[in-house]
């Protein structure tokens, strides 16, 4: 098995959906963007360079469809010897493309690839556009389609996590964004171009170009205002729109290349991937996930919490964030967990999540100077998923 370093990791702002910045920004548009700067900024690599992208898409239809990760990649630049693949693990799909590319290069199949994932939550809802559940196991398993937010309820009810406690956690991951906004601790986040169509005096539209430069979904709160807020999921239940991730548009990517080929190339590595797990849990209790996948990826790596100075926990839903660092007993560090603010207020575009955290991952790291970083989340479905990164 050979060494697959991480040279670049990057991102776009996370933009609301069809209310943000990117709401007439096609999905394509902003991969080809992160894709096309990836390269940019890496001196000794040009677009011929690249042999493969994998890209992470929770839905792949619509303005998503037709293998974006192919498409993507040719309205990047990339040559037609670039080969581009769509892949979907629903949540974790932008890490899962991550470790596939760091797999196709440990196994010596490519040398420089692309790990990404793109999610357009305004042109491809959640769910799809058009779901079809299979009627008759639907009728004897409804917990494989049950919606996410009923599973955050489920998770805060089975697991005694309160309204108060939810709320208190989500104003804090606001106010740690907003901190990090303020003081230009996103590091990793790449001044995006996105687009909007301005009708002319001719009844026409044009289309012009503006730039994004930060996540616009960060909002001032209190766990008092939160606090009057209307569950939106269950009849008296806590789980509300402020606290539950955003669903949001985004970017994000990771240029992974062999030692060998850093060496001839004299690029310089920021980190690697040194594990990755997923796991199955219940489906109506998804937000679980982590509280599996964790312990799991840590001894496949024969590390401990202990050794972890960057935790990357999904915010999917205050609720399921609070059960999985109660449990893996990661309370005493909560000042290594989401420490610029996770979903809840940057929000959570699916398939781009798990490449979007990696970047926020390497670049924490970084700032802290620490060495091991997590990043994990659940899975619609009922699943959950981890990976270590080593920074260099």
């Amino acid at each position: 098995m050979r060494d697959a370093y991480i040279v670049q990791a990057i991102r776009t702002p996370g933009c609301k959906q069809r209310r943000g910045h990117f709401k007439q920004t096609r999905p394509e548009e902003l991969l080809s963007f992160i894709l096309r700067t990836i390269v940019e900024k890496t001196d000794g690599i040009t677009p011929d360079d690249i042999e493969d992208v994998m890209c992470g898409c929770s839905f792949p239809e619509g303005e998503q469809g037709l293998n974006i990760g192919r498409i993507g990649a040719k309205m990047a630049g990339f040559p037609d010897k670039t080969s581009g693949a769509t892949v979907n693990r629903f949540c974790s799909s932008g890490i899962e493309s991550i470790a596939l590319a760091s797999a196709r290069v440990s196994m010596g199949w490519s040398d420089i690839v692309i790990g990404a994932g793109v999610e357009s939550m305004t042109f491809v809802p959640m769910g799809g556009n058009v779901p079809r559940p299979h009627p008759e196991y639907s009728r004897t398993n409804p917990d494989m389609y049950t919606s996410m937010g009923i599973t955050a309820e489920n998770v805060a009810n089975r697991y005694n996590v309160s309204r108060k406690d939810q709320d208190e956690f989500a104003s804090k991951s606001q106010a740690k964004a907003a901190r990090a906004r303020d003081k230009g601790l996103f590091t990793e986040l790449i001044p995006t171009p996105a687009y909007r169509y301005v009708e002319q005096a001719d009844a026409t539209f044009k289309k012009e170009e503006f730039i994004v430069d930060a996540d616009d979904g960060i909002r001032e709160s209190s766990p008092e205002s939160l606090g009057k807020l209307r569950a939106v999921f269950a009849a008296n239940g806590s789980v509300t729109a402020g606290n539950s991730s955003q669903t949001t548009d985004g970017a994000a990517a990771s240029l992974i290349v062999s030692k060998d080929k850093c060496e001839e190339l004299g690029l310089k590595p920021i980190g690697r991937l040194v594990s990755y797990a997923t796991v199955g849990c219940r489906a109506d209790e998804m937000g679980v996930g982590p509280r599996y996948a964790i312990p799991k990826v840590l001894e496949q790596a024969k590390l401990t919490v202990d050794d972890i100075d960057i935790f990357e926990i999904n915010e999917a839903f205050a609720s399921q964030a609070i059960y999985c660092i109660r449990e893996l007993g990661i309370e005493k560090y909560m000042d290594k967990i989401n420490i610029h603010g996770g979903a809840i207020a940057l929000g959570h575009p699916l398939g781009c999540t798990g490449a979007k955290l990696t970047a926020t991952c390497l670049a924490n790291l970084k700032e802290v100077k620490g060495r091991y970083g997590i990043v994990s989340m659940c899975i619609g479905g009922g699943m959950g998923a981890a990976g270590i990164y080593e920074r260099f």
